[in-house]
């Protein structure tokens, strides 16, 4: 090997110590200063010179002459009284080379204090708070998980919410001010990191969190980001010892079961496109029931509660409808963490067992007390409602979740029904024929064309259709989609008019600030997708067996929500009380929850006349159009 030199030894030293930062800097200017100090000390006793030109003056001692240098190289102003030029001139050279190492000093510290500064805006210090919500990862869909977590901790004391993206801290602090204007109670704590590296996960303290939340990002394989995210957490090293409560979204169904295996049944995951597509297939049968999920979904309002009441053990489900004033009984969580929607009337409720409640909020159920009801028979009605008949379908646009949608219509409309998809520029017909052969009682068509051209769907003879749904292209820019979607909406209305039909329109919306614009176009009802995933990912925070509930309302099996005609329950124009409602859908196995007024269907500021959980002593008046909110099997 080639011989070290001193110097190199010396330069490898130097750079070493100088790479330690503003601390490096601070020790070579001591080092410096104090060589500087004695040397120049060590000048003034060999030369021996004096501190003042008078004759019987001694010369300066080597600590004095320091000490001389050291106060020059300090403060410059010390020298203004030196008397003799060899005096001066030791005290000058010192000055200067003070000025010189005292601008290097204040540099470093000014540097150094701008660096730790910047550090602590990136957000790395490690959190201390507990019993917090955790949010990982960051996607358009934070805004609104947030808000709504902001609204369930409300009537709590001290809570917090907890950000870890690897995005700039300062950046996500302001976007999420400049979207929420009102944190109310809440304390909102953001870090930067990558929810990916363990390192950067103890930071944000997981393991005292009350609830984790993974959000998928919106780029790149999305599903294998939540998945190692999950899997860091419930087999890292520093995991604890109790269950995690997490909830995550998969997009991909090929993705489930892997997502599932790393879950450790600790994770609660939300397949988004299919519940999606079930959401607006059936939306697009029923006028309304988009705002009732919303309404559901939403802290502000009514929403579903598991409650345990003791007193109602051993009664029938049937008597627990009846129980309360202000909330709506739905259904029985059992001991066994089964959840039975709309059970039979004579369901007992066991021991153990939790009702599923609609209420205003947690500290709302309370029994009513009442034993009796005036229930009036004489407005009690029975109109059986049709059997299932063929249906007609016009799809507008195109994008993933298009097939699911056809696929999940298959299970509510008779055999002979048909849907038609319209769209342009898009490769979709290799799936539509993959899937014609498993559809059983649909035909579908395909045709090429650019649903904003009022020519072509003037051809299309839209008012001959049963149900339209109007999809957003998910490959283009969001507010251009969204542009999209509302032309298309303005000329369908256009043609309603001409044609003097009011039809069915379901339009799908990207961007939630542009569903005002859609009610100028008297669209039927939204489908706001990154809203709603949203609104399911905050209420599974707070119960994540909520899932469970959402797994029987969003299918075909079991019950649903559906919107029937008031006279299918009672007489119009006749004044009534909810009881009365409550009881002749009781009658027929079914769980009354509220109703819909058609005459409010376009009032934004009346949720477009649903009413979910009424008082049900209130007095009501229905009329023909009207409808019935009910939990039913078909």
């Amino acid at each position: 090997m080639q011989k070290v030199t001193l110097k190199e030894r010396i330069r490898y030293y130097f750079e070493n110590t100088m790479s330690a930062g503003p601390a490096g800097v601070i020790k070579w200017l001591g080092i410096v200063s104090l060589l500087m100090v004695l040397f120049l000390g060590l000048i003034i006793v060999l030369f021996g010179i004096k501190g003042s030109p008078e004759a019987d003056a001694v010369p300066l001692g080597f600590l004095e002459g320091a000490w001389q240098s050291l106060m020059a190289t300090l403060d410059s102003g010390t020298m203004g009284g030196d008397e003799g030029w060899p005096f001066r001139l030791v005290r000058f050279i010192a000055t200067l080379c003070g000025i010189f190492l005292i601008s290097i000093l204040i540099g470093s510290i000014s540097s150094g204090i701008d660096e730790k500064l910047d550090e602590l805006k990136k957000g790395r210090s490690r959190v201390l708070e507990s019993n917090h919500t955790l949010i990982l990862g960051w996607s358009k869909k934070i805004f609104s998980v947030i808000s709504e977590i902001i609204e369930a901790n409300s009537n709590q004391s001290a809570p917090s919410i907890v950000i870890l993206a690897d995005l700039d801290k300062v950046e996500m602090e302001d976007e999420l001010r400049s979207k929420i204007s009102d944190f109310k109670n809440t304390k909102l704590i953001v870090r930067s990191g990558s929810p990916l590296e363990s390192t950067d996960m103890i930071v944000v303290n997981p393991n005292e969190a009350r609830s984790i939340i993974v959000l998928s990002p919106e780029e790149g394989n999305a599903d294998t980001h939540v998945i190692k995210t999950v899997l860091g957490l419930t087999n890292g090293k520093n995991r604890k010892q109790g269950a995690y409560h997490i909830v995550a979204e998969i997009k991909d169904p090929k993705n489930m079961e892997a997502a599932e295996l790393v879950g450790n049944e600790e994770t609660v995951f939300l397949l988004s496109p299919d519940l999606i597509s079930r959401i607006t297939a059936q939306t697009c049968r029923q006028s309304g029931l988009s705002v009732v999920y919303s309404n559901l979904l939403q802290f502000e309002g009514d929403e579903i509660y598991f409650y345990a009441e003791p007193a109602l053990e051993g009664q029938s489900y049937e008597k627990a409808l009846f129980a309360y004033e202000d909330s709506s009984v739905i259904g029985i969580f059992r001991k066994d963490k089964e959840v039975l929607i709309n059970p039979t009337m004579d369901t007992v409720i066991e021991s153990g067992d939790s009702i599923v409640v609609i209420s205003e909020d947690d500290d709302t159920i309370k029994l009513s007390g009442l034993s009796g009801f005036a229930i009036n028979e004489d407005a009690l009605n029975r109109i059986e409602e049709t059997s299932a008949r063929i249906e007609k379908t016009l799809i507008l646009g195109w994008n993933e979740r298009g097939l699911r949608i056809i696929e999940e219509l298959d299970n509510y409309v008779a055999e002979g029904s048909e849907v038609l998809v319209v769209a342009k520029g898009v490769p979709f017909s290799d799936g539509l024929a993959r899937l014609k052969s498993s559809l059983k009682k649909q035909s579908i068509d395909l045709v090429e064309g650019d649903i904003n051209d009022k020519a072509t769907l003037e051809n299309l003879k839209t008012e001959e259709y049963d149900h339209v749904v109007l999809l957003s292209y998910t490959d283009m820019d969001v507010q251009e989609s969204d542009a999209k979607t509302l032309i298309c909406l303005l000329h369908l209305r256009n043609l309603s008019e001409k044609a003097g039909k009011d039809y069915s329109i379901v339009s799908e919306m990207l961007d939630l600030r542009n569903r005002e614009l859609g009610v100028v176009a008297k669209a039927d009802d939204f489908i706001v997708s990154d809203n709603l995933i949203s609104l399911m990912l905050s209420q599974m925070s707070e119960n994540k067996d909520l899932k469970k509930v959402y797994d029987i309302l969003f299918q075909a099996d079991g019950s649903e929500i559906y919107l029937k005609p008031v006279s299918r329950y009672v007489k119009t124009g006749v004044e009534l009380d909810f009881y009365t409602v409550l009881e002749s859908a009781a009658r027929l196995g079914e769980s009354a929850i509220g109703y819909r007024i058609s005459s409010l269907s376009g009032d934004s500021e009346a949720a477009f006349g649903v009413k979910i959980n009424p008082k049900k002593s209130e007095k009501l008046n229905f009329k023909e159009e009207d409808f019935i909110i009910v939990l039913a099997e078909s």
